[in-house]
């Protein structure tokens, strides 16, 4: 496999945790990667900066004056140009279009701080906590055109513990999150998901409770 074919494209709106545990796996030789380029629709993005000190090709591309699509069409472009093969969602806070999906389709991931289907949007700590779930967690899955509804890749649970906050709870989740997310990066990257319909089958899928790792 070319290096090109694992090269990987990071989208981020906020502080880039996820994104740095990526690049703190790839530096660990845990995940067989590289990060081709970091983009930001914020320009004060903590993760901008992140990027930026690490060396790594980092962009603010801004969202003013564009609508969705065309927006998504600049992204799109500058991800071409620097052969990503991989897109992967870190608190990118837009939704992205369809044409961005077909240009990507099954190579763009996303993760999202609850077991999907429950919880999408904002809010899942929040929300999990005023329904009163025991266990919660997070999902990494491929994105589709709706807002957190594609086919699900791995997930972690993660218990609802008494006096749980959004904060405390949220810390814990983030944890799984940062040990998820390289895992899944690299069944996508090595070709080992196949999406039927809604379910992600993973070739040799080792069992595996993430939960206590």
């Amino acid at each position: 496999m070319t290096k090109s074919a694992r090269r990987l494209g990071i989208l981020l709106s906020g502080r880039g945790s996820n994104f740095w545990a990526i690049h703190e796996s790839v530096q660990q030789g845990m995940l067989d990667a590289e990060i081709g380029c970091v983009i930001s629709d914020k320009e004060s993005a903590a993760g901008l900066a992140l990027a930026r000190n690490a060396d790594y090709d980092a962009l603010y591309l801004s969202p003013q004056g564009w609508d969705r699509e065309a927006y998504d069409r600049r992204v799109v472009g500058e991800l071409r140009n620097r052969n990503i093969a991989l897109v992967c969602l870190a608190g990118f806070m837009r939704i992205i279009t369809p044409y961005f999906v077909r240009e990507f389709r099954h190579r763009i991931l996303n993760i999202h701080p609850s077991l999907l289907p429950s919880f999408p949007g904002l809010d899942a700590q929040k929300k999990a906590l005023d329904y009163g779930v025991k266990v919660t967690g997070c999902t990494v899955h491929f994105v589709d055109e709706g807002v957190d509804s594609g086919p699900i890749i791995v997930q972690a649970a993660v218990a609802v513990l008494m006096g749980d906050t959004v904060e405390s709870l949220s810390a814990r989740i983030l944890q799984q999150e940062h040990i998820l997310y390289s895992q899944a990066i690299g069944y996508a990257l090595d070709g080992r998901c196949r999406v039927e319909g809604r379910r992600v089958l993973i070739a040799n899928e080792a069992e595996t409770d993430l939960s206590k790792t």
